[in-house]
């Protein structure tokens, strides 16, 4: 592994993954399945696939559980003889829950209670969620620190704030040990490029490769996001989990502490779109590619101009790095999507 825990922490470890059939959760899974790692995948399919997983099966040290973290019952049945959560189960989509917020605020913030409450309840060793950059709201600093968050736009953006405070008060009241994984715009294999709400990524890549002209979301194209691939994310989900309490966990009053997890750099919408269109040309040999342009449409409600991370915490208390560049993850993502567009068929919508 990276950076500076050992590949055998994780072996015959007993992990927990909710929402293990989606983008981040199946490519964490790969990961730890690697590393010897007893996996647990719980996941009601509601926005994951089971294509995601589907290469896991014949790997004994892996088991999926079908069922909601919104199931009190069904999450302390998923946890039992378990010693770390990796809890990636969420409803995404800052539009998505704007549109139906209920939907999000109970999967997101009564879902995420259920599983964190489960494992308060079988003491597991250390709760790792994820969370998000859309805490910071309209803040309106350059780089986002974790220390100053501000006023939130979207109820996504709600239950995730709502979540780090369940967190830190599980940590105070109960003194479980809780990590929060503040994820910037996460890119990379499996990412749905289908549906109204699919991320940008995988959908400018799938309309570029239809001969499609995609939209940019805001009326110049030069909003800009801390553009962060999976790896990345997958290395600070097992670093969260094998680094030691007395570093992570440095000079907090409880066992609770949060991190951003992205690269540290600003890449505009504009230049997203030229860097995939320019690797999808590369790759394909499809010339006729070059004269593809955007349409820029309004700002979408609770979207923000900017995000950009500070990640000099991570790099300091969980040793943290950034192992893909978004160069070279936009270059292998490009890769993958061409290799595997079939994955991705008309009934690929986050059902089984």
């Amino acid at each position: 592994m990276t950076n500076t825990i050992d590949d055998n922490f994780f072996n015959n470890k007993n992990i927990l993954i909710t929402g293990g059939a989606g983008f981040i959760g199946s490519n964490i899974i790969s990961k730890l399945l690697q590393l010897n790692a007893n996996i647990t995948c719980l996941d009601d399919f509601s926005t994951g696939s089971l294509k995601n997983i589907e290469p896991f099966f014949k790997n004994s040290n892996f088991s999926l559980i079908e069922g909601s973290i919104c199931c009190k019952q069904m999450c302390l049945k998923a946890i039992k003889n378990i010693d770390y959560v990796l809890h990636q189960g969420a409803i995404g989509s800052v539009p998505r829950s704007v549109e139906n917020p209920l939907k999000s605020i109970n999967a997101n913030t009564m879902g995420f209670v259920n599983i964190l409450n489960a494992a308060k309840e079988a003491k597991v060793k250390r709760f790792v969620y994820a969370s998000s950059s859309s805490v910071y709201g309209n803040n309106t600093d350059d780089i986002k620190t974790e220390e100053n968050t501000g006023k939130i736009l979207s109820p996504y953006a709600a239950t995730k704030v709502t979540n780090e405070l369940f967190a830190e008060n599980f940590s105070r009241v109960y003194g479980i040990e809780t990590v929060g994984l503040r994820y910037f715009n996460v890119f990379g294999p499996n990412q749905n490029p289908n549906g109204a709400y699919a991320a940008v990524i995988p959908k400018f890549i799938l309309q570029l490769l239809k001969h499609q002209q995609p939209t940019i979301n805001n009326n110049n194209g030069s909003f800009s996001r801390d553009f962060t691939y999976v790896e990345n994310v997958v290395n600070a989900n097992l670093l969260a989990l094998a680094t030691t309490t007395e570093k992570i966990y440095a000079k907090e009053e409880v066992k609770h502490n949060i991190f951003n997890i992205a690269c540290g750099n600003r890449i505009s919408l504009d230049e997203l779109f030229t860097a995939i269109k320019n690797n999808l040309i590369q790759k394909t040999n499809r010339s006729e590619l070059a004269q593809i342009v955007p349409i820029y449409g309004q700002k979408r409600a609770g979207d923000i101009p900017h995000s950009l991370a500070n990640i000099a915490k991570a790099k300091r208390l969980l040793n943290y790095s950034v192992t893909d560049s978004f160069d070279q993850g936009i270059a292998k993502t490009v890769a993958w999507y061409i290799e595997n567009i079939n994955h991705f068929d008309s009934n690929f919508q986050g059902k089984k």
